[in-house]
This record gives structure tokens, C-alpha cells and sequence, in this order.
């Protein structure tokens, strides 16, 4: 039987751009090697970690992004896990969403981000989802699901230091139910599309209950 774990905190970051009169969207396969979702498409990012929680910053997360997050977690772990899922992002694309800011932590996450005069820049942050990792999975996460236009990004691409994702590309939104994807991508992806038609739309938290999806608001 496999013991019940506790999710670890999680940010996931979602970066689409224009393509004719669709978007694109930023995904990488999972490589066959890893236990949890080998072989899936995925947006990128992972677990947040001390660093995350002290991280310096260009720009902070938009109030109405903060205060859904912090009915569930402190202020400090709600920016926490955006850091997270943007020094993912860029440890594992070479993307960085950033803006210039000095950065005096030497710590070696923010390494691509100083040598480059930038700091994570939360600010283009949009929240589109929760989901936690149901019981019995060999892996579970808390995971946070942000959104951010490309025009939000650097100009240049740093080196990837995290090579997790293999088969980087850009998909067409239409093209992303072709590709073999976790159940829970494929709710973030129908959930990005609800929110980017409608500017109103709240983002909503995924949860599998008894064999029962709930989907309530955050």
C-alpha cells in the first residue's frame, strides 16, 4: 500500500503568445525516467523550496492574485510558490520572466537572474488554477497554476541548468488535446481558455474526492 503523503507546495507556470488569431502555449515532455507523469506533456514548474520564500523581486503578485491565494496560504508561501514557478520555468526553458532589478543573494537559484541585472518579476502573474495530487499517487503537490503573457519575458534566453523537460515547443492552443497530457493539464488548459474569454472568470481549485471531481471556486 502506498503511505499517505503530505502535497508538496507546487507553481506551474503557463506562457502563451500570439499566433494568428490563436495563442501558442509554452509545454515540455516529462522524460520516461521520472516516476511521476512520465512521458506527459506539461507547463513547467515544480516544488517550492526555502530559497523561493526569500527570493528577491522586480515586481510583486497583483493584489487580486494575492488575496485569493491567501485564503488558503500565508502571504509569505503564496509568493513563495509564484517564485517557484518561475525559477522553474526558468531553470528547465531558459526563460526568464523578469525584470531589471539589483540582486544582492548570491544563492545559486538567482544566478541566471543576477548575471543577467533582472529579478523575477511577479507582477504579470495571472492565477488560473489549484489542484492537489490526490491520496496514493507516488508523488503528490499542492500545485498553483499562473499565467503570463511572453511579451513579459526577457529578450534573451539563459542556459538550462534543469533538464526535466525534454521536446520543449511552442503548441498551438488547438493542437495541445493532440499531445498526451495529465487529466489535470487538460483541466488548466480549459480553465485558461474560460478565464482568457471571459476577463470576469474566477480561477477555480481541481480536487478528486471518493472517485468524485470537485471543482469549487478559490
Amino acid at each position: 500500500m502506498t503511505p499517505l503523503l503530505r502535497p508538496k507546495l507546487a507553481g506551474s507556470l503557463i506562457l502563451t503568445r500570439p499566433a494568428g488569431n490563436s495563442i501558442e502555449i509554452l509545454m515540455g515532455r516529462r522524460s520516461a525516467r521520472h516516476a511521476f507523469m512520465p512521458d506527459r506533456y506539461v507547463f513547467p514548474g515544480g516544488r517550492a523550496d526555502r530559497a523561493d520564500a526569500f527570493a528577491p523581486l522586480a515586481g510583486d503578485l497583483p493584489h487580486p492574485v494575492l488575496g485569493c491565494m491567501t485564503k488558503s496560504l500565508p502571504e509569505r508561501r503564496a509568493r513563495a510558490v509564484a517564485v517557484a514557478a518561475v525559477r522553474e520555468t526558468a531553470e528547465e526553458t531558459g526563460y526568464l520572466l523578469a525584470a531589471p532589478a539589483e540582486i544582492r543573494s548570491r544563492h545559486a537559484s538567482w544566478t541566471p537572474f543576477r548575471q543577467h541585472g533582472v529579478a523575477p518579476d511577479l507582477s504579470a502573474l495571472r492565477l488560473i488554477a489549484r489542484a492537489i495530487t490526490p491520496p496514493g499517487r507516488v508523488r503528490r503537490f499542492d500545485a498553483w497554476f499562473f499565467h503570463a503573457e511572453a511579451s513579459a519575458l526577457c529578450d534573451e534566453r539563459v542556459e538550462i541548468t534543469d533538464p526535466e523537460l525534454e521536446d520543449i515547443l511552442w503548441v498551438p492552443f488547438e493542437r495541445t488535446c493532440d499531445l498526451p497530457l495529465p487529466h489535470v493539464t487538460r483541466f488548466v488548459l480549459n480553465e485558461l481558455d474560460r478565464q482568457l474569454k471571459d476577463a470576469k472568470a474566477q480561477p477555480r481549485h481541481i480536487r478528486e474526492l471518493a472517485r468524485k471531481v470537485r471543482i469549487d471556486p478559490l
